[in-house]
């Protein structure tokens, strides 16, 4: 029974550190020696939402249901413009934040003529929750991380992973599903800018 315990234990140490990290798939970023700036695009059209895997279209449905029963329509409109507004820029503008607050030599932005670029393809969001000052639960995103050509975008140079990262509360919208969400695409561009940082020096 000790035995069993033990590898239980061991077994769930090993999934938790599993997580909340950046896994590298394929290549080196030996490709961004000499380079000062890389363009990024970020996808959010083939994610899941929370352990049921559900997609937008249902995750939507069941917040503009509870949304609307608890505040009424006009919070649920405000609620999907800015649902929209953080889907167009807001994700990005975070992971933007986050990565060039860690890479010192390179700059990341939007829209740039550069010779490579980030594409960020989210996979799987938990928005987490909000319970004001019982606590709350921060959201979580698991993104593939690609390192293209920008002039020919098939031709994958790096490909990692962001397993389930864990987003602190750093914006005045946390209280809401979309800052959740943004505060971990903050934190996965963090470790993303991190990691670069110790290979390009």
């Amino acid at each position: 029974m000790k035995k069993l315990l033990m590898l239980l234990f061991a077994a769930i140490t090993t999934m938790t550190f599993a997580q909340n990290k950046i896994n590298y798939e394929w290549g080196n970023f030996d490709f961004l020696k000499g380079q000062t700036e890389v363009n990024v695009q970020l996808k959010f059209n083939n994610v899941v939402f929370h352990e049921k895997n559900l997609t937008e279209a249902e995750y939507l449905e069941n917040r503009k249901a509870d949304i609307t029963a608890k505040k009424g329509e006009a919070a649920w409109g405000n609620w999907a413009v800015q649902w929209g507004e953080f889907k167009e820029c807001g994700y990005l503008e975070h992971f933007l934040n986050g990565i060039n607050n860690k890479s010192k030599k390179i700059v990341f932005k939007s829209n740039a003529a550069t010779t490579y670029t980030l594409i960020i393809d989210t996979k799987w969001v938990y928005a987490g929750w909000y319970g004001g000052f019982i606590g709350s639960q921060e959201g979580k995103l698991t993104s593939e991380l690609a390192f293209v050509e920008t002039d020919n975008p098939s031709k994958i140079i790096m490909k990692l992973q962001g397993d389930k990262i864990l987003g602190k509360k750093m914006n005045s919208e946390f209280s809401w599903e979309y800052g959740r969400i943004a505060a971990a695409y903050e934190a996965t561009g963090k470790l993303l800018g991190k990691a670069i940082s110790k290979e390009i020096k």
